[in-house]
C-alpha cells in the first residue's frame, strides 16, 4: 500500500488548519505557501473534504476554510480514507470482497494482519496528536 500526494497533502492541509485555527477562516493560498502545495492541487483536496464536511468554506474577503469539528475528532483514517478509499494492503481483506480461495488461502493471515495495523495505527492517531508533534517539534508546546 502507497498513500498518494492526494491523501499525504490532505493531512498536510487539515493539520495546517488546525495548527493555525483562531476563529477566522484561514485562505488556502496561505496554507499552500506554507506547506509548499500548489493552491491548484489543494482546490482539489478541499473540495473533497468540503464536500464530506470535514471543513467548511467561508466566503468574501476574509474568507477561506475552517474545520467542522475539534482536531480530536479527526482521525489520520478518516482523513486518508475520504482521500485514498480503502487502506487494505489487498482486496481479499476488504469487507464486500469475497475470495474463491479464501478458505484455502495460507497468505489470508498475513494480509489480515496487515490490514489489522494499519488501521489500528491510523485510527488511533487524530488531528489533535499531529498538532501536539508539531508544537513540541517546534518548541511551541508549555507543559
Amino acid at each position: 500500500m502507497k498513500i498518494s500526494t492526494k491523501g499525504r497533502y490532505a493531512l498536510r492541509l487539515m493539520l495546517d488548519l488546525a495548527l493555525h485555527h483562531t476563529g477566522e477562516p484561514v485562505s488556502l493560498k496561505d496554507i499552500a505557501r506554507r506547506q509548499e502545495i500548489s493552491d491548484k492541487y489543494l482546490e482539489q483536496i478541499i473540495s473533497v473534504l468540503n464536500k464530506a464536511k470535514y471543513v467548511k468554506s467561508v466566503r468574501g474577503a476574509q474568507g477561506g476554510y475552517i474545520l467542522t469539528k475539534r482536531p480530536e475528532e479527526y482521525t489520520v483514517g478518516m482523513i486518508l480514507r475520504l482521500t485514498e478509499g480503502s487502506l487494505a494492503p489487498v482486496a481479499c481483506v476488504e469487507d464486500e470482497m469475497q475470495c474463491k480461495r479464501m478458505h484455502d488461502c495460507a497468505t489470508l493471515m498475513v494480509w489480515k494482519k496487515m490490514n489489522d495495523a494499519i488501521n489500528e495505527v491510523v485510527d488511533s492517531i487524530t488531528l489533535a496528536d499531529l498538532v501536539d508533534f508539531e508544537r513540541q517539534r517546534a518548541g511551541e508546546y508549555i507543559i
